[in-house]
């Protein structure tokens, strides 16, 4: 595997690491326990993801990142710093999810064929259905997506 595959990689670990960390906290302070459960479980997918990427780079003998980025930490102290309601939460998380979402696409744009493409396509189907999820409560609360 290519540095620049690596880096690549480890970026959108580090991406998935920040909005998962965000997925808890927001799990935490939400009001609605349906809510609460919906987030936690995202939170469980976007772990899949993170392990099941780490694993990918470690089979082709790479270390995989395992904590996020230093702007992401920042970026994550000034998020849960503000307080927000339910709604704000949901808008919030579907904003991140979206830009997550770019970013692996954007990934897989420019990889060739190989297994790190392979990995990134079932976990980008992965993060397609949280988008989903994060999109109908949006669209519950009149947000568009």
């Amino acid at each position: 595997m290519s540095h620049a595959i690596q880096h690549l990689c480890n970026g959108l670990i580090r991406r998935s690491i920040e909005l998962r960390a965000l997925y808890r906290h927001a799990a935490t302070q939400v009001g609605e326990p349906g809510l609460r459960t919906v987030l936690e479980e995202e939170a469980q997918s976007l772990s899949q993801v993170i392990a099941e990427l780490q694993a990918q780079m470690r089979s082709h003998d790479n270390a995989p990142a395992t904590r996020r980025r230093v702007i992401g930490a920042v970026r994550y102290q000034f998020d849960t710093l503000i307080p927000r309601n339910d709604d704000a939460w949901i808008r919030l998380l579907a904003h991140h999810e979206q830009i997550l979402l770019r970013a692996f696409e954007r990934s897989l744009s420019k990889l060739g064929p190989g297994d790190m493409t392979t990995a990134l396509r079932r976990q980008l189907s992965r993060l397609h259905s949280i988008d989903l999820d994060m999109n109908s409560l949006s669209k519950a609360i009149g947000v568009g997506h």
